[in-house]
Parts: structure tokens; sequence; C-alpha cells
């Protein structure tokens, strides 16, 4: 007997062995047990997710000779006939290659006679988008009005391109993308079922490659399968795919944590002689710095990620992870256009390593032994706060911008102390002043939640008073106010005496409209 492929082999005969889909299934099995049938169903979502199984099983249920139901037998002459596609009253049509009005004419002719063996004559019609306006018009008046003994059953990858006359007369259901968990999860019970030997890493690579494609992750396992010679090992799995091996990736995390552009180019080099994917490999450094930035959020962190994921997500500031992140996106995003792939790949590491989320203008500074220095390219340097040390407190009695940060506030906390003053401070006290027309915005209940967040920072014995009176200094928000004004201003100067600008504007007759000036943050 001839070789038969696992998409072909493993797929679906019941609702049962769907994978995923659950909100399509739940509707379909109360609509086919409480017989409230519709006469045009529309299946949509991307390739390989199950559109076309879902509507054969479909046309098994209503057409099985044990009765109408959601747990077709299998076994009868419908059901087998339907899993080996030869029943006669299942008429599959592939859109793409009948799309001319005169076929699609000649099919809706035939609408009107009974089925032949079966309860109902089904009519599967796959990418249906690919129809003309023409062939739609000609099954327009079908769709809405079919005889009692016709199902139609629609599946297209574009519903967007199908005319709202068509959409309207059809119960439509979204299939979703299969998660990586449910393609793993259907693996490991095929691989088990076909004896072969394999490893959870290679099952992961391939859940991952097959990008929510059921389908394409079935013709990948056929591909390893071969490629290894009957069984799956990770690193010939790697070889295939061209992927790297995920150590590669967390060595070059390390590496950006420690600011050493030699070293990362040297890993670099090592990489490339394995001719890799840039970029799967940039979505994999994408995942790891993910997986960094939750780690970095959960307060035990160990019981979810390995201890060497948990290492990085204490090297790295969590900052630096978010730029990242997005130096990381916008290199995927431009590799296509770089000289070559590795020159874009290394241009991305390089701006990782070249810039530096910029310190706040009201950011505390940290005591120079809870510092570390770093390097990286062109000699750049950069001292960096260790964020698992405890606030510096601060004495300086101006400085009540410094302690809102020291003390952590967030949210409306830090807004409401951000529209105080810092009147008086001593060993036992600390006297604010806010202005009359903000009084209102303190309770009892905010001024007990800063009274406690000062008594942290500072000590219990300190209590903490607020006056209403006009305050004889800026407020903290009143100097982000100024300090943003000051910056928008010079950032439009600077713009004005541009001379790319001034040459525009002196060959055009331009003006500039400063209100577009932004600054980034």
């Amino acid at each position: 007997m001839s070789y038969q492929v696992l998409a072909r082999k493993w797929r679906p005969r019941t609702f049962q062995d769907m994978v995923g889909q659950g909100h399509v299934l739940t509707a379909l099995t109360n609509a086919l047990d409480t017989d409230r049938l519709h006469h045009a169903y529309l299946f949509t979502g991307t390739r390989g997710v199950g559109k076309t199984t879902l509507a054969r099983i479909l046309a098994k249920c209503l057409n099985c000779e044990m009765g109408v139901s959601s747990t077709p037998c299998g076994e009868c002459s419908a059901c087998v006939a339907i899993d080996e596609g030869r029943f006669v009253d299942l008429i599959e049509v592939d859109a793409a290659s009948r799309a001319r009005v005169e076929e699609t004419r000649d099919l809706m002719d035939n609408v009107q006679y009974a089925p032949t063996v079966g309860r109902y004559k089904v009519y599967l019609i796959d990418e249906v988008h690919m129809f003309s306006n023409h062939s739609f018009n000609a099954l327009l008046k079908t769709l809405e009005e079919p005889p009692p003994h016709v199902k139609f059953l629609l599946a297209t990858t574009e519903p967007k391109r199908l005319p709202v006359t068509i959409l309207s007369r059809c119960l439509q259901f979204n299939l979703k993308h299969l998660t990586v968990e449910q393609i793993g999860g259907q693996l490991e019970v095929i691989l088990e079922r076909e004896m072969v030997d394999h490893d959870a890493a290679s099952v992961q690579l391939i859940a991952a490659a097959a990008a929510g494609s059921m389908r394409d992750a079935l013709s990948l396992l056929d591909q390893a399968i071969a490629y290894g010679g009957g069984k799956l090992a990770e690193d010939q799995l790697r070889e295939m795919l061209g992927t790297i091996d995920s150590a590669d990736v967390k060595a070059i995390l390390a590496i950006l944590a420690d600011g050493d552009a030699d070293a990362l180019l040297e890993r670099v080099n090592s990489m490339a002689e394995q001719n890799p994917d840039y970029d799967a490999i940039l979505a994999e450094l994408l995942t790891r710095l993910h997986d960094i930035a939750v780690a970095q959020s959960l307060s035990s962190p160990a019981e979810v990620f390995d201890a060497e994921l948990c290492a990085l997500e204490e090297r790295l500031a969590p900052e630096d992870v978010q730029l990242y992140y997005q130096i990381g996106l916008n290199g995927r995003r431009d590799l296509g256009l770089a000289p070559d792939p590795r020159a874009g790949f290394e241009m991305t590491l390089i701006r990782m390593l070249a810039f530096r989320p910029a310190p706040r203008p009201d950011a505390v500074p940290a005591s120079p032994g809870d510092k570390k220095k770093v390097t990286g390219t062109r000699g750049l340097t950069e001292a960096r706060a260790d964020r698992t040390s405890a606030p510096v407190p601060v004495t300086a009695a101006g400085d009540w911008r410094g302690m809102i940060e020291a003390m952590g506030l967030k949210g409306l906390m830090k807004e409401l102390a951000g529209h105080c003053v810092l009147k008086e401070q001593n060993e036992n006290r600390l006297h604010l002043a806010v202005s009359p027309d903000q009084e209102h915005l303190f309770n009892a209940a905010q001024k007990e939640r800063l009274q406690e967040a000062v008594r942290a920072h500072l000590g219990e014995s300190i209590r903490l008073v607020i006056t209403v009176e006009e305050p004889r200094a800026e407020t903290p928000v009143q100097q982000r106010s100024r300090e943003e004004r000051e910056r928008l201003a010079a950032a439009q100067a600077s713009m004005e005496n541009d001379p790319h600008v001034r040459e525009i504007i002196d060959t055009f007759d331009a003006t500039l409209d400063k209100d577009s000036v932004q600054i980034r943050s």
C-alpha cells in the first residue's frame, strides 16, 4: 500500500477529533442536535485551520444513515463514502477552477433535483472568493432560497472579497489560528501513534514554525521525519528549518546585558557559518525579550520560567528590555531593505548596544555602589542603577520631585503629590503646601496613602502635614510642564535653523508648521 501523507491520514473525521475552534464546534453541535439548521454556512480563516475539514464533517452529520446529529456513526455507507471522497450527493467545487458564470449556472440548474442516495444534497464551494461577479449573481438567488434538500457550505481565506449580498445570506464562522500549544499537543499524539522517536524541543520547533496552521505543521512533520531518517532530533530539525539553537539567542541577550560589542560580533560570525534565517533569529529574540518582560512583571518568575531566563531577567533593566524589543521589531521590518540579511541583523544588534533609554530629568541618582559599568560600541559606557537596590532617601528640602520618584509613587497618587511643594522637612515632620484650586484632589484616604508612603521612605516617626496655601515655588507638575514647553521650543528652533529645512523653505517658498513638531519621549 502506498504511503499516505500525515495531513491526509490524520484529517479529523468527527467534531471530537478537531483541534481548537471550540466556538465554532459548540454552535454547530447545538444546531445539529436541536434541528436548527441553516441552509448556508460560510467558514473563513487562514490556510490549514480546518475550513474544508469542518465542512466535510458537517456533510457527514447531515447525511449519516443513523440520523442527523453532531455524532455521525462513521460506519454507514454515507459516512464511509464521504470519508473516501466518493459520496455522490456531496458536490465539492473549487471556485478557482470553476469561476466562469456558465459553469456556475450549470451547477445551480441541478440544485432542484433531489439527492440521489443521501438525505441532503450538499454543495461545498472552496475558495468561493474566486468567483466572478457574474458567478456570484448566478449563485445569489439560489443561495437565498434553496430547496429544502440542499445545503451550501462555503469556505474562503478572504471573506472581504465576498459581496455583502452573499455574506448576508450565510451563517459565518471565523476559524482562528491554532496556538503553538494546540498544535504541539496534536503532534505529540500523532508521533506516539506513529511510533516516531522524538523530543519535546523538536515538537515545539515544528509547532512554532507552522504559524497557526495544522496542515502546515503536519507537512513539516512529514519532512522532518524523512530528514531525520525516521526520528526527530532538535539539531537536525534546526538545520532543516534554518533556525538557530535557543542557546545562541540567550547568549546574545547575555552579551547585550554586558554591553560587549566584540563578543556580540564574534557570536554573529559563528552563527553565520550555519547560514541561518536571520528573520527567524530576530523573531526568537523578540520572543525571549517578551518572556523576560513578563518575568519582570511577576512576583515569582522562577515558577514559570527556567533558571537561565530568570538570570537574564535580573541582569537586564526593564527599560532596556522594552527598547530592545522595539528595536528588534523595527529591525525585522527593515530586514528586506538591508544590503543583505546578515548586515541588517548586525545593525539591529548594534543599535541595541548603541542606544540606552535617556535618564529622566526628575530621576533620583543612585549611589556609586549601586551602579555598574557596561561597555558598548565606540567606547560607549553606561552607568545603570541596579533595579533591585533600595531607593536612596532624599533629604534636600527642595527636592520634592525627586522624593516622589524615590518613594515609587504611581498613577493617581503620583499625580496628586505632584501638585504639592515641599515647604519644610525635619526629622519629625514633612510639611507640604497645596494651592487652594487643587485642594479638592485630596481626601482623607489619599492623605493616608501618602502618609504611609512617606513613612515607608523616611521612617515611621515622620508625620505628614498638608496645608492649603499658594505655593511659593513650582510644583513638580508645573516643573514638568515648563520643561516640556522648553524642550518643544528648542526643538522648533532647531528645526527652523536646520540648513536642510531652510533650503526647502527658500526653494519652495514654504513655511514651517510649528504645531507639527513633536518631541519623542
